[in-house]
C-alpha cells in the first residue's frame, strides 16, 4: 500500500506535557536537535510524508531542507513557519504576549502587518502560512473566533498571490465558515460544525483535516497518564458532534485528511500517526479504505502534490510503500502496530526497521519542575 501522509504533525515540539514545557524550557539550537532525533521515529511508523504547518523558532523549513539534502533521515516534509495570531492568542491564552513572538506564535496586528508578515514568511521557506483562526479567552467555553473575515481576506489574497496555500485552525463553526469563505486552503480540526459552515466547505472546495486523534487519546487513555480532568465524554462528544456534519461534508466532496497532531505527551512521534483512520471509521462511519484513502491520496494536498503522483501505487509515482502483515482494507488498525510492518520504502530506499526504537535521556530544564502536585496546607497533614 502507499505509505501514509500525516497532514498534522508538530515535529519541533518535541513532545511536551504543557504550553510552558513548549514556550519557554527548550533553546533554539537544542530544539532543532530534538527534532532530528524525532523524524526518523515517523519513517519507521509507515509515514513516508507530513505537514508541520508551524514550528517553534522558524525551524520547519530548515529541517525539511535537511531531510531533503540528506543530512537527516526522514520523510518528505512540507513546512511552514509561526502560526500567524491576533493579539486575542490562541489555544495557549494569555502565555501568548499581546505582540511579538513566542514558541510557535508569531502575533500580528492590521492589514499592513498581516500582509508583510506572510510575504517575510514565504520568502523564507514557508509550504504553507497558518493561522489560528479560533483562541482561547478567559471566562468563555471553547474557542472564540479571533480573526475577522477582512484579516483573513488579507492573509490569503497575499499568501496565494505568492503561490502558497494557507492552513487554518478552527475550532468552532462559525470561524470555518469564515476560513472557508475567505479561501483557506485546509482547515484544521473544523469543530461543532453546522449546516452553514458544511455548506461554505462545499462551496469552496477547501480541504479539512479533523484531527480527532488527540481528543480520542485524551478522552480514552487520558487518565492512564494523568491527563483528561474528568471531561472524557466532553472530548468524545466534540468528536461525534463534529464527525456527523463532517460526514456529510465528505459526502458532498469535501476532502478529508489524516493528522494526527503528535508532537505533545499524548501523541508521542511514532505511536499515533494511524489512530486517525480508526477513529474515521467508527465515528465517521468511513469504510476502512476510504480512510486509508484519507491518510494517503488525499494527503497529497498537505504536500502540494498532484494527487495522482504520491499517495498511490502507480507507475511514475513517488516510491513511497509499506508492505504490511495483515489487511488493513477489512481492520485499518493493523496499520497501528508498527510490529506489523514488514518494510518500508521511503523514496524508493528501503528504511532500516530492525535498529532498536530511539530513547534519549531528558534535557536538563526540559520540563516544568514542581514543588509539589498539590498544595500541603496543615489541615492536610492534621485530618
Amino acid at each position: 500500500m502507499p505509505g501514509l501522509i500525516d497532514s498534522h504533525c508538530h515535529i519541533t515540539f518535541g513532545e511536551p506535557s504543557s504550553n510552558d514545557e513548549l514556550f519557554f524550557h527548550r533553546p533554539q539550537s537544542t530544539s532543532m536537535l530534538v527534532a532530528a532525533f524525532n523524524v526518523p521515529k515517523l519513517l519507521r511508523a509507515g509515514v513516508t510524508g507530513f505537514l508541520d504547518a508551524d514550528c517553534i523558532f522558524d525551524l520547519g523549513p530548515a529541517l525539511r531542507d535537511g531531510i531533503e539534502a540528506g543530512l537527516v533521515e526522514g520523510p518528505r516534509m512540507t513546512a511552514g513557519l509561526n502560526a500567524l495570531l491576533t493579539s486575542v492568542g490562541g489555544t495557549a491564552g494569555r502565555l501568548i504576549p499581546d505582540s511579538g513572538t513566542v514558541g510557535y506564535a508569531q502575533v500580528t496586528g492590521g492589514r499592513d502587518e498581516i500582509v508583510r508578515t506572510t510575504r517575510r514568511q514565504v520568502k523564507y521557506g514557508a509550504d504553507w502560512i497558518k493561522v489560528h483562526a479560533t483562541g482561547s479567552v478567559p471566562n468563555r467555553s471553547g474557542e472564540l473566533t479571533v480573526w475577522s473575515a477582512e484579516e483573513l481576506r488579507a492573509v490569503t489574497d497575499t499568501a496565494h498571490s505568492l503561490d502558497t496555500p494557507v492552513v487554518a485552525h478552527c475550532r468552532n463553526a462559525h470561524a470555518t465558515r469564515l476560513a472557508a469563505e475567505t479561501g483557506v486552503d485546509l482547515i484544521l480540526h473544523a469543530s461543532f460544525l453546522d449546516e452553514p459552515a458544511v455548506e461554505a466547505l462545499v462551496a469552496s472546495g477547501a480541504a479539512v483535516a479533523p484531527t480527532f486523534t488527540f481528543l480520542a487519546n485524551l478522552a480514552d487513555h487520558g487518565a492512564m497518564v494523568g491527563a483528561g480532568g474528568g471531561q472524557a465524554d466532553l472530548f468524545r462528544g466534540e468528536i461525534e458532534a463534529t464527525a456527523t456534519q463532517l460526514r456529510r461534508a465528505f459526502d458532498a466532496g469535501v476532502p478529508v485528511l489524516c493528522g494526527s497532531e503528535s508532537g505533545f505527551s499524548l501523541t508521542p512521534y511514532g505511536h499515533w500517526h494511524a489512530r486517525e483512520m480508526e477513529v474515521l471509521v467508527d465515528a465517521m462511519g468511513l469504510s476502512p479504505l476510504q480512510a486509508i484513502s484519507c491518510a494517503t491520496r488525499n494527503g497529497a494536498l498537505a504536500l502540494r502534490r498532484p494527487m495522482d503522483s504520491i499517495g498511490v501505487i502507480a507507475e511514475g509515482a513517488a516510491a513511497d510503500v509499506l508492505v504490511v502483515d495483515g489487511d488493513p482494507s477489512v481492520d485499518v488498525s493493523v496499520l497501528g502496530d508498527r510490529r506489523r510492518l514488514r518494510h518500508v520504502f521511503s523514496r524508493g530506499r528501503s528504511v532500516d526497521l530492525h535498529r532498536p526504537w530511539p530513547q534519549r535521556r531528558q534535557l536538563p530544564m526540559e520540563t516544568v519542575g514542581q514543588w509539589s502536585s498539590e498544595v500541603l496546607t496543615w489541615d492536610r497533614v492534621h485530618r
